[in-house]
């Protein structure tokens, strides 16, 4: 994954609530999951390694005292073993399934998440407003909110 890539995420989280953290874990699963398919050897191998991590967040976070919670830890269990398979015998086929029961379930807590209305989980965190200007050889990113808001209350 690239450090961009990393620094949305890292933005996303800290101004994500419960839902949409989990929306993601999700995207950040598919990211690793398109590593893993683009590579070889042993960035093959973290990249799965990636994955799997994610996914363990995934089953960390289920709440097993419903009945969804327990149908989603079997989804998640046989997305490892596949996972698992994938990465021992260096087969970039299983990516494929895993991707296929990943995605449906990505999607449902994204519509899911846009009907949270719950605030982010971080506290005291930067308001970011995404904005660039074009400087006369570069280009530069602004960030509002000042940086005064960042860090622990007294």
């Amino acid at each position: 994954m690239t450090s961009e890539k990393k620094q949305e995420f890292t933005l996303r989280i800290s101004q994500a609530n419960k839902t949409e953290l989990v929306v993601i874990l999700y995207d950040m699963f598919q990211a690793y999951l398109e590593d893993a398919e683009q590579a070889e050897g042993e960035e093959f191998h973290n990249a799965i390694s990636h994955a799997r991590a994610v996914l363990n967040e995934l089953i960390e976070s289920l709440d097993m005292e419903y009945e969804i919670a327990k149908n989603l830890y079997q989804i998640y269990r046989y997305v490892e073993r596949l996972l698992i398979q994938a990465d021992v015998r260096l087969d970039k086929e299983p990516l494929k399934e895993v991707s296929g029961h990943i995605s449906p379930l990505r999607d449902a807590y994204a519509t899911v998440s846009k009907e949270d209305t719950s605030p982010s989980i971080m506290e005291n965190t930067e308001v970011v407003y995404a904005g660039m200007t074009y400087g006369k050889t570069d280009l530069n990113e602004n960030n509002a909110g000042g940086a005064s808001k960042r860090g622990f209350l007294a």
